[in-house]
């Protein structure tokens, strides 16, 4: 039978921790793992996991890491078939969710990755949605790491998270490698994803800046010549324009900045993806679709 395990990152949010894991003990069936990072908490967050869920695997960071480092180093202890990722405070609201992911993942043998619907307090329209208005399944270029699931040797085989991006932009990252590697990645509303999202403590310029910043470093890692430059000249044109429209223009400086400083070591982990995928890739972001043939015809039958 496919095995599934619930991946966790946590940092000094005690009672998200709690809420997830409440949940996912209600589960019916039950995950084949639950493995919490408690990335520098000193919360009692470790004391409590312990207390109330002793069968959960628990891994202490005694200096907090950031999501990216704490998500690898968990997903390289899974031992399951499918590795389905969680913020701490998200959790499926269906109890039967890990039946539909085995169901998911056995009856498509190229589906690498699963993006699942939230129902989320960062977009307030959608409380209170059931299933039938998150629209139709759908092959796309991106997942979110708060709502997915995908096969855990494809981690091994593409090498995880790109761990200098610190936090932003590692799910795309992944994303174009899974489908380059001929992999499909789809939107698939078969349960929602309860993500209790808040803005407390989050900074939407430095999210910007990060983002920009791992967006092009990525284009430096990912894109091929002689498209590279044009890529990443589009990019900055875009993130630029963005700025403009929401007044930070002149702060867009700071990301160039810390672009620059990791220049070399991203040039140094740089494998450029077939033209061909890529191109497909930054397509499906923009334009998700559910046409087979289409997306064959560009990543391979």
């Amino acid at each position: 039978m496919t095995t599934v395990a619930f991946c966790i990152p946590t940092h000094n949010r005690l009672a998200d921790i709690r809420r997830t894991l409440d949940a996912l003990a209600a589960l019916e069936p039950r995950a084949d793992e639950v493995i919490v990072v408690a990335d520098g908490c000193n919360d009692g967050t470790a004391e409590w996991i312990r207390e109330a869920h002793p069968a959960v695997t628990l891994v202490i960071h005694d200096k907090a890491q950031g999501c990216i480092p704490s998500r690898n180093e968990i997903f390289a202890m899974v031992k399951s078939d499918i590795l389905f990722t969680l913020d701490d405070d998200s959790y499926p609201m269906e109890r039967d969710a890990v039946a539909k992911v085995r169901a998911l993942f056995d009856g498509n043998p190229r589906l690498g990755a699963a993006d699942f619907p939230q129902v989320t307090d960062e977009k307030p329209e959608t409380l209170g949605w059931e299933l039938g208005q998150f629209g139709q399944a759908h092959y796309r270029g991106f997942f979110v790491s708060a709502a997915a699931a995908f096969r855990t040797r494809l981690f091994r085989e593409l090498g995880g998270y790109t761990g200098m991006f610190f936090h932003m932009y590692e799910e795309p990252d992944f994303c174009v490698r899974i489908l380059a590697a001929g992999w499909q990645v789809r939107f698939e509303p078969v349960f929602r994803v309860r993500h209790h999202w808040s803005a407390a403590g989050r900074s939407e310029v430095r999210n910007h800046h990060r983002h920009s910043r791992n967006e092009m470093w990525g284009v430096l890692m990912r894109c091929p010549m002689p498209w590279m430059p044009l890529v990443a000249g589009f990019r900055a044109f875009r993130q630029a324009c963005y700025a403009l429209k929401r007044g930070w223009l002149l702060q867009e400086p700071k990301w160039w900045w810390l672009t620059l400083q990791g220049l070399t070591a991203a040039l140094r982990q740089r494998k450029p993806l077939p033209w061909r995928a890529y191109r497909g890739w930054m397509q499906l972001v923009r334009s998700p679709h559910d046409d087979r043939a289409k997306w064959e015809e560009v990543f391979g039958k």
